[in-house]
């Protein structure tokens, strides 16, 4: 067959002929690209998965669980394409410096929520405060309803939903009051000096002991604890269940005053001395026989 008549034809095959071993390096390195490819695909997929049921049986939160395993997926696959487009030839140089680039301006964009991010990654690792809990984070105290991967949700105790940035929680202070399952009350009383100590003392002892709520087995004190300027301050220390700590409170504040009522102990209160005198006398003027004012003070 001649090829005088398709002369592109003609030196299409003689390039062919004399660039054979670069093009067969062209189709290894095409082949192995795609190989790098579908491996990145499936290697990604496959330990995506596997990350997946590991948070979960550690009982992980699920939506940090999905973010977590997405992130290693994505992260695989863009290492898997940079790798094939390597393979083919491609500089991917410039293209890591891209990537590398636009990841630093998003992560400054972004810092306040990458925080929060990681914050909550903490909050569900460490687990210092769970769903159902009551706790104070800051200057906020309530139930744990949620905590998501970026913000937690408490509802107060006059059910008002509040939403937290986890980065102020895991920054600040946490104080969890259910994690243990016995408290101690704390109460301060003041009575006044003229009061008898024991006798003081035996009255809130019996109001104590006829608490069944109250764990008895753990002790409890009774003491004096200041001399105020006004009054002598008691310390009450008693132990409960967590559940019961709120009606131990105010049922113990509640007797111990009906208590001192009945025994006639007095609990002082502040009070104030006023003391009127004649405005007259502190001008300096008195009165005369005839009515008259007379302006007694002197002139300095």
């Amino acid at each position: 067959m001649k090829f005088e008549a398709f002369p592109g034809i003609r030196q299409l095959i003689y390039w062919v002929v004399n660039n054979e071993s670069l093009i067969v390096q062209g189709v290894v390195n095409l082949a192995g690209a795609i190989f790098l490819l579908c491996l990145s695909i499936f290697f990604s997929r496959v330990a995506s998965n596997g990350f997946k049921a590991l948070l979960t049986r550690r009982k992980v939160d699920h939506t940090i669980t999905l973010f977590c395993s997405a992130l290693l997926r994505y992260a695989l696959l863009a290492f898997g394409i940079i790798a094939a487009l390597g393979r083919i030839g491609v500089e991917t140089s410039s293209i890591i410096a891209v990537i590398g680039a636009a990841g630093l301006a998003i992560g400054l964009a972004l810092q306040g929520s990458l925080a929060n991010f990681a914050a909550g990654v903490l909050l569900v690792s460490l687990r210092p405060i769970r769903a159902g809990e009551f706790a104070s984070v800051g200057s906020v105290a309530g139930t744990i309803e949620e905590v998501h991967i970026f913000s937690t949700t408490l509802r107060t105790s006059d059910n008002k939903v509040v939403v937290v940035p986890n980065g102020k929680i895991i920054s600040g202070e946490i104080i969890n009051y259910s994690r243990q399952s016995q408290r101690r009350v704390d109460l301060t009383l003041n009575v006044s000096y003229r009061s008898d100590i024991t006798h003081v003392k035996n009255v809130i002892t019996a109001v104590v002991k006829l608490d069944p709520r109250i764990l008895h087995q753990k002790g409890y004190t009774i003491r004096l604890n200041e001399f105020a300027p006004s009054a002598l301050g008691f310390v009450v220390r008693v132990w409960t269940e967590n559940r019961n700590y709120w009606d131990v409170y105010f049922d113990l504040m509640e007797n111990i005053k009906l208590a001192f009522d009945e025994n006639q102990i007095q609990m002082p209160y502040p009070q104030m001395d006023i003391h009127l005198n004649d405005a007259r006398h502190a001008y300096g003027q008195v009165s005369t026989d005839s009515g008259t004012l007379v302006n007694t003070k002197e002139n300095v």
